[in-house]
C-alpha cells in the first residue's frame, strides 16, 4: 500500500489508507484514544480502538498507520481515521524541551533557535517557511519569464563589493580572502557578457557587529540586474511588477498560511509612491516633527514614512529615490550635483530594497572609485570591464528575512531565518 498525504484524505472517502507522520497529540478517553498525526501537508484526527496497543507512543514519535477514511466532525477536518493498525517507526527517547503541539509556542527566541528543529515542527513556525518557499519561486517565475538568466557567484572575493571594512577575512591558500558581501560586481559583469538581465538567490554575509532585530551576519539576497535601462525608473517599474505577481502568488498558493499564521498579505492596487529624498525629509519634518540631520532615514524615519504612506497615500510601500552620493556606493550613477539615480523601497516600517542606475563609463567609474578614497587597480577586475562597451544598466536587492518577517508582522529578523547567524550564534 502506498502512502497517501494528509491534504490528500479528503479524496480517499471510506477507503482504507496507509498515512505516516509524527504523533502531534494524543488524548486518551476510557473506551478510545483520539490521536492526531502531523506530516508535511496537513494535521488528520485518527480515532484508536482501546484494543489497539500504542503503549510506548508518545507526542513526536514517528508512525506509520493503516486506517479507513470515515465522516467525522472534528476540529480539523469533516473527515477522521479510524484506525486499524499502527507501527512505530521512531520512539522517542526523552522529554521534549518545546510543548509543539500548542498554538503559540509559549518559549522566549533564544529557547526556540537553540531547539530550531523541534519549534520548527511547530506548524505555525513551519508555515514561515513554506511562505519563503513560495516567495522564492515566485521571484525566479517572474523574472525567467522576463528573460532573465539565473546566476550563481562566487561567495569568496578578494575585495568587498560595497568597499567597506564590514568583511570576513580568511585564509585563502596564503591569501588574504574574504566572505562575499554582495553579488554586486558579479552581476554587473554578467550583464556586460551579453547576458543583459540575470538574478540570483544568494547567501551573502556581513562582519558588522550589530545586535539588532532587522540585522544579520549571513543574509539571504534576491538580486536582479538588467541592461539597456533610460534610468532608475526601469528599475523600479520592474521591482513593482515583481512584487505584484509575489504577492498574487502568495494570495493563491499561501492563503491558509497567512491564515494559521493571522497575517495579512497586502495589496499594490495602484503604482507604489516615489519621493525623493529630500522630499522625504520634508514630509518627517512637517508631519511629525523629526528632522533627519544625516544623508539618510534612520529606523524611526523609516517608520513614520511608512505610517504616512499608508495614512495618506494608501499603500504599504513607498520609494525614496535620489539619496546622496554620500550615502551611496562607488558604482551608482550621480544625478544632478550631489544626487544619484538610486531609491530604497520601504514597506510597512522598514527599507527591504536599495537600487539604481550604475555607472557604465569607464571613466566616470574610476573616478567615482577615487572620490570614495579606493584605488581603482584594486577593484581592476571589475573595472577593466568597463573598458569593453558595457550597456547602461541598473538593479536591486531584496533583503528575503526583512521582507518575510514585515509580511508577517514577526518583530525579529531571526525567527525568519532557519538557522540564523548573528554576533552569538554559530549552532545549530
Amino acid at each position: 500500500m502506498e502512502r497517501v498525504l494528509l491534504k490528500n484524505l479528503k479524496e480517499k472517502l471510506n477507503e482504507k489508507v496507509m498515512v505516516k507522520g509524527w504523533v502531534h497529540r494524543i488524548r486518551a478517553l476510557k473506551s478510545v484514544t483520539f490521536l492526531i498525526l502531523r506530516d508535511r501537508s496537513d494535521l488528520v484526527q485518527c480515532v484508536v480502538d482501546k484494543s489497539i496497543d500504542i503503549s510506548g507512543i508518545k507526542n513526536e514519535a514517528v508512525v506509520e498507520i493503516e486506517a479507513v477514511v470515515q465522516p467525522g466532525k472534528n476540529s480539523l477536518h469533516e473527515y477522521e481515521l479510524v484506525v486499524s493498525s499502527i507501527k512505530l517507526l521512531n520512539k522517542v527517547e526523552e522529554e521534549l524541551p518545546l510543548e509543539i503541539n500548542k498554538e503559540d509556542l509559549e518559549v522566549s527566541l533564544e529557547t526556540m533557535l537553540n531547539n530550531r528543529v523541534l519549534s520548527l515542527r511547530n506548524p505555525k513556525k513551519n508555515a514561515i517557511f513554506k511562505i519563503q518557499h513560495i516567495i522564492l519561486a515566485g521571484f525566479r517565475e517572474f523574472l525567467s519569464k522576463e528573460g532573465f538568466t539565473e546566476i550563481i557567484t562566487p561567495k569568496i572575493v578578494s575585495e568587498g563589493a560595497e568597499g567597506g571594512t564590514a568583511l570576513f577575512k580568511l585564509n585563502y591558500f596564503g591569501k588574504n580572502a574574504y566572505l562575499s558581501q554582495s553579488p554586486q560586481f558579479y552581476k554587473q559583469m554578467m550583464v556586460a557578457a551579453g547576458y543583459e538581465r540575470v538574478f540570483e538567490i544568494g547567501t551573502f554575509f556581513r562582519a558588522e557587529e550589530h545586535d539588532t532585530s532587522r540585522h544579520l551576519n549571513q543574509y539571504t539576497s534576491m538580486d536582479l540586474e538588467m541592461g539597456f535601462i533610460e534610468d532608475e525608473n526601469d528599475v523600479m517599474d520592474m521591482e513593482e511588477a515583481l512584487l505584484k505577481y509575489i504577492l498574487e502568488k502568495l494570495s493563491t498558493e499561501g492563503a491558509q498560511y497567512f491564515e494559521l499564521l493571522k497575517a495579512e498579505i497586502p495589496q499594490i492596487s495602484a503604482p507604489i509612491p516615489r519621493i525623493e529624498f529630500k522630499e522625504a525629509l520634508a514630509i518627517l519634518k512637517d508631519n511629525f516633527n523629526k528632522v533627519i540631520t544625516d544623508n539618510d532615514l534612520d529606523p524611526e524615519g523609516e517608520k513614520l514614512l511608512s505610517q504616512y504612506a499608508k495614512n495618506v497615500l494608501n499603500s504599504d510601500f513607498i520609494f525614496v529615490t535620489n539619496y546622496s552620493r554620500k550615502k551611496r556606493p562607488m558604482y551608482t550613477m550621480p544625478k544632478g550635483e550631489d544626487g544619484t539615480k538610486s531609491f530604497d523601497l520601504i514597506f510597512r516600517g522598514m527599507e527591504i530594497t536599495s537600487g539604481g542606475q550604475r555607472i557604465h563609463d569607464y571613466n566616470m567609474l574610476v573616478e567615482s572609485f577615487k572620490s570614495k578614497g579606493l584605488n581603482p587597480e584594486d577593484f581592476s577586475s571589475y573595472v577593466n570591464v568597463f573598458k569593453y562597451g558595457v550597456p547602461p544598466h541598473g538593479g536591486l536587492a531584496i533583503g528575503l528575512e526583512r521582507f518575510l518577517a514585515l509580511l508577517l508582522g514577526i518583530s525579529n529578523v531571526r525567527e525568519t531565518t532557519i538557522f540564523p547567524r548573528d554576533r552569538s550564534r554559530l549552532v545549530p
